[in-house]
């Protein structure tokens, strides 16, 4: 019995022989490749002198690439126990999505849309690497929080923004000539794209004070807010990187007691076979 249970643990089943595959790192290497060739296939063709002249090649290249991808997801459906456990990742969600879409619109006139949905193919180098799942993962853990931050600086916005409208309407009506113009000027100032030049200095030849209503708010909207946003986003980063090596230590713990286990079960089996003769 003992030689029976050693003999299927060196023969491992297709499932896992599929499972060992598609995580092997050669295997992750040569999706990611074929992810790049793409992006630069797609980029190729904004080209129209590339393009026109080697329609067919590109054609060509995309299909053979989309069934590469298609056989790749095969695999990874394959590689798992059961159909439900592979549908349970939301990446492995939005690479079925992404591949299937490229079959169910191959038929389509929406030529925009084809070329679209080849570029979104490149968010699977996203999926693809481990790292940049995290990364992206940590990223959504911070909506939450980044909720308040955009209540904030909305409320912000808004007192600025009427603020400047009251100040400035008369004196520059193409920035500040209503709530919304407002609204959109202090859009352009909180980025720091041209405020000073384009917005800050006409208005300050009219109105000498105006300086200080546009420093107070670059001040405040953009050096204060978008540290709270950079502060927000980097401890849940931090905090996803030191959950992930938590985790790590239990998962290698468990595995040595499985194993001690199994050596275990060996041993006894063996006794008692030396018993039984």
């Amino acid at each position: 019995m003992s030689q029976l249970m050693t003999n299927e643990q060196k023969q491992p089943n297709i499932q896992q022989k599929i499972s060992n595959l598609v995580n092997h790192k050669y295997f992750t290497g040569a999706i990611l490749t074929l992810i790049m060739i793409n992006a630069v296939i797609v980029g190729l063709e904004t080209y129209p002198s590339i393009y026109k002249s080697n329609k067919v090649l590109f054609n060509t290249i995309d299909k053979v690439l989309l069934w590469i991808f298609t056989f790749e997801i095969i695999l990874r459906i394959m590689a798992e126990k059961k159909l439900s456990h592979f549908f349970r990742s939301s990446w492995n969600w939005f690479d079925f999505i992404i591949v299937a879409a490229g079959h169910i619109f191959v038929g389509a006139h929406f030529i925009t849309v084809l070329r679209i949905l080849r570029v979104l193919r490149v968010f699977r180098a996203i999926s693809v690497v481990p790292s940049l799942r995290k990364l992206v993962d940590a990223l959504l853990l911070t909506i939450p929080a980044l909720g308040n931050i955009m209540l904030l600086m909305s409320i912000i916005f808004y007192i600025f923004a009427v603020t400047g409208t009251m100040l400035f309407a008369d004196v520059a009506p193409e920035y500040f000539g209503s709530l919304q113009l407002s609204l959109l000027t202090l859009f352009q100032v909180v980025t720091l794209e041209s405020w000073a030049s384009g917005v800050m200095w006409p208005i300050f030849n009219e109105l000498p004070w105006s300086w200080i209503y546009f420093v107070s708010f670059v001040l405040i909207g953009t050096f204060v807010i978008f540290n709270l946003f950079i502060g927000v986003i980097v401890s849940n980063v931090e905090k996803a990187d030191s959950a992930n090596t938590e985790e790590e230590p239990d998962q290698i713990a468990e595995l040595k007691n499985e194993v001690r286990e199994l050596k275990q079960l060996i041993i006894n089996l063996s006794n008692e076979k030396g018993k039984s003769q």
